[in-house]
This record gives structure tokens, C-alpha cells and sequence, in this order.
């Protein structure tokens, strides 16, 4: 694939993934200010569409992965962080598809804050921690490790996600060596 076109598919994704996370319009501007206070607190770089309640920025990782978008639609008394890798798994190879798929349950077994996501239909892989903020606005802390985590399991799972995808590894020996 052409630099062209990965980066035609990138744009692509980025559109289709933002629209997805807007089902309303309508979001507690306390949620946000509170978030908005400790991205810019401690000197994040964002943007967050006012007409969807949309945060968007990008984290940079540890691993190989280099780095994830991040997607944060505020609704009326809650949050979603979605962190996306940046490289989806092949949908069209059915046997990469099927380690990748049982590699996010074995992920995802035992996990307290979050859980990895599996797009079949076309590969893309997430990671997501929903926050209820039903009567309340989260602290400073909650907002933090909301953040935090996603970016912390892509750190810790990048090595097994990346030997599925371009080394042929099964989902017990990828989830391995990652645990």
C-alpha cells in the first residue's frame, strides 16, 4: 500500500471514527470543564469540538505502537475514553482476525478499569473505560486515570497485538509474552 493511501485510509478513519462517537449533542459542561481543567493544567494538547462534546488528542507510547488517538465524547452525566491504535488488524485474513479476536479476550480476562475492543468489520482495535458521573463531577483523579490506563494497556499489549499482526503469532504465545 502506497504512503498515499495509508494516509487517505488514516483520514478516512479519523472522520468516520468522530462521527461515530456522535449519537447527541447534549453534555454536562461541568464534565467537561473538569476535564478540560487537567488537560490544561498539566499542558495537554487537545481540541474539543463544542457542537458534539468531543475531546481528540493523541498520546504518545512506550512501545512499538508509538502512539494512539484518543476520542472523548462527554454526554449528559457521563464520559467515554477511547484510545485506537493506530494500526488495524487484517480483516481480510481471516486466521490473523481469530488470534486477534481471542488475544483481546485473554487481554480483557481480569481486567478492572477498561477493556480492549475488536472492530470486525474492519480491524481496528480500541480501548475503552466508560465513567459514570450520574449526580456528581469526577475528581481531578478519575479524570486522570481515565486517561492514563488506555495508554498504559496499549503499553503493556503492543508487543502481543503487533506479533499477531505482522509475525504470525498465536493469541496464547502473543498474550505470553505480554503478561
Amino acid at each position: 500500500m502506497s504512503i498515499t493511501a495509508i494516509i487517505l485510509c488514516a483520514l478516512v478513519m479519523l472522520i468516520f471514527s468522530t462521527k461515530a462517537f456522535a449519537d447527541d449533542t447534549e453534555y454536562s459542561q461541568d464534565i467537561v470543564e473538569q476535564i478540560r481543567s487537567f488537560f490544561d493544567d498539566d499542558d495537554w494538547h487537545y481540541d474539543f469540538d463544542e457542537d458534539r462534546g468531543i475531546f481528540r488528542f493523541g498520546v504518545n507510547l512506550e512501545s512499538k505502537l508509538k502512539n494512539v488517538r484518543y476520542f472523548l465524547p462527554v454526554k449528559e452525566d457521563s464520559f467515554t475514553v477511547y484510545a485506537v491504535c493506530q494500526i488495524n488488524a487484517d480483516s481480510d485474513d481471516p486466521e490473523i482476525m481469530k488470534e486477534m479476536a481471542e488475544f483481546i479476550c485473554r487481554a480483557n480476562y481480569g481486567l478492572r478499569a477498561g477493556n480492549f475492543e475488536l472492530d470486525v468489520r474492519d480491524g481496528e482495535i480500541r480501548y475503552k473505560i466508560h465513567v459514570d458521573c450520574e449526580d456528581l463531577i469526577p475528581s481531578r483523579e478519575v479524570v486522570r486515570n481515565s486517561i492514563i490506563i488506555p495508554s498504559a494497556m496499549f503499553d503493556r499489549y503492543a508487543e502481543g497485538i503487533l506479533d499477531i499482526m505482522f509475525r504470525g503469532a498465536t493469541a496464547a504465545d502473543a498474550i505470553e509474552k505480554c503478561e
